[in-house]
C-alpha cells in the first residue's frame, strides 16, 4: 500500500483511481473516515468525496476519467460556423469570396475566418481546425476554364457506359491514347545538397526532342511507339496500323480531340479498317478523363531523372525502354481509373 500514500495529485491516473478504490473499500468496511484519510495521507474533505461519488453512482463514479478539455470544447469556432468554412473551402476558391488567389492556403483560411466571423487567429491555430476538419495541404488538379462542365458529365453518365458495353458485347477491347514530348535539356526532380549553394547536374547543351505514343487498355495493357518526327496523320495511320496488329479482335480507341486523329486521312483508314477498330472522342479540354495521360506524365517526370543523352537516337531508345519497362508500375492505377478490373497489367512496344 506504500505506492498509494503521499500527494495523490502526483500520482498517475490509474494511481489514483486505485487509491480511491481503496479507501472507499476501507469505509464500506466499517473504518470510520479520519482512520482513512490517516492510512492513506490524504484529506477529510478529499475521503468525503470519494465516499459521495460512491454513494451516488458506485464504483463506476470512482473510475479514472480521460484529462484535459474535451475535443471540441473551448473552441473559438462553433459547430456551425465550422461546418460552413469547411464546405466553404472544399466548394469556393479564395478569389471567389473576395480574397486573393486561387489555391487555399492556412493565411487565407485565416483571412475567411476574420472576414466572416471577426474572429483572428494564427495561422497554427488555423491549420489546427483545418486538420481536424479532416483537409490537407495537396497539389492541385488543373482544370481548363474553356472545358465544358455538360460534356464531362455526358461522358461519364451516358457516353463512357455506352462505350463499355458496346465492346463488351463485341468481345473488343478499350484502349485509351494519348501523345507525350520528351526533350533533352528537360531536368525534374530533387537531390540533396549543401545549403545555400544550389547542386549542378551536368547534361548536353544541345536541345533535342523525341514523341511518344501509347495506348493503355481498360485491363492494365500498355503499348506504346517513340518517334522523332512530327506526330500528324500519318503518324497516327501508322500508330493505329501497329496497334490492330496486335489483335484478333475488334479494338475501342478514345482519342482527344487533335486536328491529326479527325483529319481527312485518319478518317479514311477508319473507314477501311471499320470492322477491326472504332474511335471515340474525348470532351475537349478534360485530359484527366484519359488514364494514359498518368503513364504520360509518369514518363515524362520520371525519365529526365535517370538520363544522360547526349543526342536524339539516344533519347528515343531510353524513352521506348522506360515506356515499356518503368511505366509497368503505373498501369494498374492508370487502367483503374478508366475502369477496375483484376487483369495482370502488361507493356508492349510498337
Amino acid at each position: 500500500m506504500t505506492e498509494l500514500v503521499g500527494d495523490a495529485r502526483h500520482l498517475s491516473p490509474s494511481a489514483q483511481e486505485a487509491l480511491r478504490m481503496r479507501a472507499v473499500a476501507a469505509l464500506v468496511e466499517g473504518r470510520d473516515r479520519e482512520d482513512v484519510a490517516a492510512m492513506f495521507k490524504v484529506s477529510l474533505k478529499a475521503v468525503d468525496n470519494w465516499w459521495a461519488k460512491w454513494l451516488a453512482g458506485g464504483w463506476e463514479a470512482l473510475a479514472a476519467r480521460p484529462r484535459g478539455k474535451r475535443i471540441g470544447e473551448h473552441q473559438v469556432l462553433s459547430e456551425a460556423e465550422q461546418a460552413a468554412l469547411r464546405q466553404a473551402l472544399l466548394d469556393y476558391q479564395p478569389c471567389d469570396l473576395g480574397l486573393s488567389g486561387q489555391l487555399w492556403t492556412r493565411a487565407l483560411a485565416g483571412e475567411l475566418i476574420a472576414k466572416l466571423y471577426r474572429v483572428r487567429l494564427t495561422e497554427q491555430g488555423v491549420g489546427k481546425y483545418l486538420r481536424r476538419w479532416g483537409l490537407s495541404f495537396q497539389r492541385p488538379d488543373k482544370r481548363a476554364v474553356e472545358q465544358d462542365a455538360e460534356a464531362v458529365r455526358i461522358w461519364h453518365q451516358e457516353t463512357w457506359p455506352a462505350i463499355r458495353a458496346k465492346a463488351k458485347k463485341e468481345g473488343a477491347e478499350v484502349f485509351f491514347v494519348a501523345q507525350v514530348g520528351i526533350r533533352s535539356d528537360q531536368v525534374t526532380g530533387r537531390t540533396w545538397g549543401a545549403k545555400g549553394r544550389t547542386p549542378g547536374v551536368r547534361r548536353t547543351g544541345s536541345r533535342f526532342s523525341v514523341n511518344a505514343m501509347s495506348a493503355i487498355s481498360t485491363n492494365g495493357r500498355i503499348h506504346c511507339m517513340v518517334l522523332t518526327e512530327t506526330f500528324d496523320a500519318r503518324v497516327m495511320c501508322r500508330f493505329l496500323d501497329r496497334l490492330i496488329g496486335h489483335f484478333e479482335r475488334k479494338v475501342h480507341l478514345v482519342v482527344d480531340g487533335h486536328s491529326a486523329h479527325r483529319s481527312r486521312k485518319v478518317r479514311a483508314w477508319l473507314a477501311e479498317h471499320a470492322d477491326r477498330i472504332e474511335l471515340h472522342f474525348l470532351p475537349s479540354y478534360a485530359p484527366e478523363l484519359n488514364p494514359d495521360e498518368l503513364v504520360n506524365a509518369d514518363l515524362k517526370r520520371s525519365l529526365p531523372m535517370h538520363s544522360r543523352t547526349r543526342d536524339q537516337a539516344q533519347l528515343a531508345a531510353e524513352t521506348a525502354g522506360s515506356s515499356t519497362a518503368a511505366n509497368a508500375g503505373r498501369t494498374s492505377s492508370a487502367a483503374t481509373s478508366a475502369a477496375p478490373t483484376s487483369a495482370t497489367p502488361s507493356n508492349r512496344a510498337l
